[in-house]
């Protein structure tokens, strides 16, 4: 299997720090955050990775290089000024991700999930990893059912009680996809997340629930306490 790391975002809510400096390359725990990444992917035995980058993105490349100290094999996405958002992120890379189905992991999280715990093959078009709902999300993102995933957007999405399906819990910013996902996508910038939507209103996205260590790093606040936190370990 072969994975990508999501690296091309500005990382608007984490100015001044990402004017001078890409987001995975901010550093928490004496470590630039996208080498936890490295490390916990050729762990699981997973050393081909794709990364994308626009802003900053040379340092991106001249920090990590061909990827050999890690023990992995990076191949790069380049995008240009402004990046393609998730989805045209992702289709953009297709080429060198092979024919299987792929492994995503945003950029700008942390955390200690086991990637080997990911099925090899599974139903469907995406695999999605489901955590508990942080303090500055508590609404959630979808519900999880028998290991289906369910969109859930209705009268009740103020709540993260779910709509029959189980309660609403976060997008990790971990999943597995296959290519036909993106089929019939033009080529440029657009979300993820409505190809998710309508593969599960068609019953074509499984997922799991993992309760143990995971943070969003989406502002500075949140950056100083994810190395106060890696500093304490």
């Amino acid at each position: 299997m072969k994975a990508m790391i999501l690296a091309a975002g500005r990382g608007e809510r984490m100015r001044p720090l990402t004017d001078t400096t890409p987001k995975p390359l901010l550093r928490a725990g004496g470590r630039a955050l996208i080498e936890y990444h490295l490390d916990n992917l050729v762990r699981a035995g997973i050393a081909d990775i794709v990364v994308n980058h626009a802003h900053l993105g040379a340092q991106i490349v001249a920090a990590l290089g061909d990827g050999a100290r890690y023990g992995a094999q990076i191949a790069y996405s380049p995008e240009p000024e402004g990046a393609l958002e998730t989805g045209g992120g992702i289709q953009r890379a297709l080429p060198l991700l092979g024919d299987g189905p792929f492994l995503v992991v945003n950029g700008d999280i942390w955390t200690d999930f086991d990637y080997a715990a990911l099925p090899h093959d599974f139903a469907g078009l995406a695999y999605l990893v489901l955590v508990d709902n942080p303090e500055h999300h508590p609404a959630g993102d979808f519900c999880l059912r028998d290991g289906r995933v369910y969109d859930n957007s209705g009268d009740n999405a103020g709540d993260n009680t779910g709509d029959g399906n189980g309660p609403r819990l976060t997008f990790s910013g971990i999943g597995l996809y296959r290519a036909a996902l993106f089929a019939g996508c033009a080529p440029g910038q657009f979300p993820l997340a409505p190809l998710l939507r309508a593969a599960m209103a068609r019953g074509e996205v499984r997922g799991m629930h993992y309760t143990g260590r995971w943070w969003d790093i989406g502002t500075p606040q949140r950056l100083a306490e994810l190395d106060r936190l890696l500093g304490g370990l």
